[in-house]
């Protein structure tokens, strides 16, 4: 398995849409590149001047979406991952929480 060093992660991309909402199937060549993926392993944190590690705040597990060109796609027994710094990811989509606040 990979094991990402310092303030990256790895991302397993969530498949982009193949249909569009009017029902026109799009070819994988027209697709944009997805920005999203669930979080499959977190390295240590990013090592301070101080001497520490800096807390990683995105977990395994987590739902994430990173920035459009940020990070490096690789492919590992035929599957796509990504591997991303910690500032590349914008925001972890919350699973837990219902509209209204609830």
């Amino acid at each position: 398995m990979l094991k990402p060093l310092g303030d990256r992660i790895i991302a397993k991309p969530t498949s982009a849409e193949e249909v569009t909402k009017g029902g026109i199937v799009l070819p994988d060549t027209a697709q944009e590149k997805p920005q999203e993926g669930e979080v499959i392993a977190v390295g240590p944190g990013k090592l301070l001047d101080s001497g520490k590690l800096a807390p990683m705040d995105v977990k395994v597990g987590d739902k994430v979406i990173y920035s459009k060109y940020g990070g490096t796609e690789i492919k590992v027994e035929g599957e796509e991952y990504m591997i991303l710094r910690q500032d590349d990811v914008l925001a972890i989509l919350d699973k837990g929480k219902k509209k209204g606040g609830k």
